[in-house]
Order: C-alpha cells, then structure tokens, then sequence
C-alpha cells in the first residue's frame, strides 16, 4: 500500500515539495498556516490535496513532513496543543525539514518519543530551484530504518540525499552549510563590487569566472540576478538570518568564532532593515544592497 503522505507548510520550498511528491504517486494532504502563500496553489496544480486543517492532513498519514520557519514554529506545529503529537497515528513518521539547529532537533525528537513518534531532522538546501525542479539537497539524521523508509520519498523532491548520523547530524551539517552559503554571497557581492569599479560588465564575471576555481552554485544562478536588480527570493534574508544566529549559537557553545559568518551576517542585517524594516523579505543576492548603503555612508563622512 502507497504511503500517505502530510506535507505542512507550503511556503517557497513546501508548495513544491508537495506537487512533486504527488507528481511521483504519493496521496499527499497539504497544509499551511495561513491561505494566502503562492505555495499553495503550486501544491494543489501539482496534485496534492490542499486541507483546511492540520488534523486533516495527518490523521491518516504515515509520514508526515514539516517545512516551517524558526524552532517555535516548528515547535507549535508538532508539539503543541493543536500540533501534530494530537492527531497522527502512532509509530507515524515526522520528518522535519525546517533549520533548527541540532539542539532542537534532539529535544524535539525526545518529545514526538514519548507520543510513539518516529523522528528524522532533514534539512535542505537549493532554494527554490532546486525545490521547484525536485533536485534538493537533502541532509538527513535519525535511525538508518526510518532513512530507508523515507527515501523513495527524499528520492521525489531531491537529488543529492544523505543520512550524515544520528538525529541532530543533519542540521549539523545544514549550520556548515549555511555559513558557505553566507560567506559565498560576501564574495560575489564583493566581486561584482569590484568589477563595477573597474568598468568591468558584470556577466563576464558570471560567464568567466563560473569556469575556473572560483565557479559556484551562487556565481551561476545568483550573480545574473543581482546584475538584473532581481531580489526576488528564492531565499529569504530573514530566513538565511535566523540561520546565521543558529550557527553562531552552536560555535558560541565550543568556545569558537566565525569571523566570515559575523561579517556575512552584518551585512544581511543591514539589507533587513531598508525598505521600511521589510528588506527581509527580499532574497539573500539583495545583500548587494548593503554595499551600496556602506559607499553613501562613506561619502556622507567624508564630505
């Protein structure tokens, strides 16, 4: 018998999630907090069935993934008094793909325990692109049965999958993860900056350099974006935020220091606050901005 499926939170990354689990056979029930997200139509013309209510979608379901925001949220939708450990079956299996740092993803996993819920933390990296076109990271902690149990499904909305150890392995390495992510965006901001003032076209930037040691995923798809002025997300500022405070916290704890990760993070905030306190809601090329903001700060003080 086919699994069934509950997907909850259907934001940029979970809307697709959800229609490519369905394209691949998976009944899947969809949920999300509020009915006004892009990701809900994109789950529903995919074939998932759009629920009104969490109890809906995982009553009858036998895995049940989240893909929400920062810990309390996640914490609300599976713990709390009209969360998860409510209403799904027992021996179910949840698998979180929200980032929560591995502190969480241990103390959440201790609680779903006690309500005979199974738990995998399976973080994910490769923004919308990669979640629209079922290509996904996906870094995965818990028992290696549960792992095998969900991969078909991991197999449906991503491409690179990994068990990395027990639970809390996975967002452990979604936190190295994040800081390369932030600290490339430093360097491409930094190099288009560069080639800006030296007369440069930007593109050969993109087009040149993609192909030697300085290629990345962000040089090829982020730099044409921030060359167009597109901040459009496929990754919010805010969330790539909450994310840096995340690895801060765990580095702060080994008594350690991420200098690149500080500077990364200074500069993201810097974005968040234009637009009237709403540059958050940009994505995270928009860091691009913050130079821009830095170059009239320093000619307001040199004047």
């Amino acid at each position: 018998m086919s699994k069934q499926v509950a997907l909850l939170g259907l934001g940029v990354m979970g809307g697709p999630m959800a229609a490519n689990l369905a394209k691949k056979g998976y009944p899947v029930k969809a949920w999300n907090r509020t009915s006004d997200r892009p990701g809900i139509k994109i789950a529903a013309d995919g074939g998932a069935t759009v629920v009104s209510s969490l109890k809906e979608a995982v009553a009858t379901a036998n895995i049940i993934f989240t893909c929400v925001g920062d810990v309390p949220d996640v914490e609300e939708v599976l713990l709390g008094d009209k969360g998860v450990v409510q209403y799904a079956l027992p021996g179910s299996l949840v698998v979180d793909m929200s980032t929560i740092g591995s502190d969480a993803a241990k103390k959440i996993a201790t609680q779903l325990n006690k309500h005979q819920l199974r738990f995998l933390d399976a973080p994910i990296s490769g923004g919308d692109i990669g979640a629209i076109n079922g290509t996904l990271t996906i870094m995965v902690g818990g028992e290696p049965e549960d792992f095998e149990e969900c991969k078909p499904l991991f197999e449906a909305i991503g491409k690179n999958i990994r068990l990395c150890g027990p639970i809390g392995s996975g967002q452990a390495v979604k936190m190295c993860n994040q800081a390369l992510c932030a600290i490339y965006m430093v360097a491409l901001c930094e190099a288009m900056t560069m080639a800006e003032a030296q007369g440069i076209d930007p593109n050969l930037v993109v087009e040149v350099c993609s192909t030697g040691a300085a290629g990345s995923w962000a040089l090829a798809n982020l730099g044409p974006k921030i060359i167009q002025s597109n901040y459009d997300p496929g990754f919010m500022i805010k969330h790539i935020v909450k994310d840096l405070r995340l690895a801060k916290e765990t580095i702060e704890s080994s008594g350690q220091n991420l200098p690149g990760v500080e500077l990364a993070d200074r500069l993201f905030k810097i974005v968040q606050q234009l637009d009237d306190g709403k540059g958050g809601e940009q994505g995270t090329q928009a860091m691009i901005r913050a130079y821009s903001v830095n170059s009239h700060q320093s000619t307001v003080s040199n004047n």
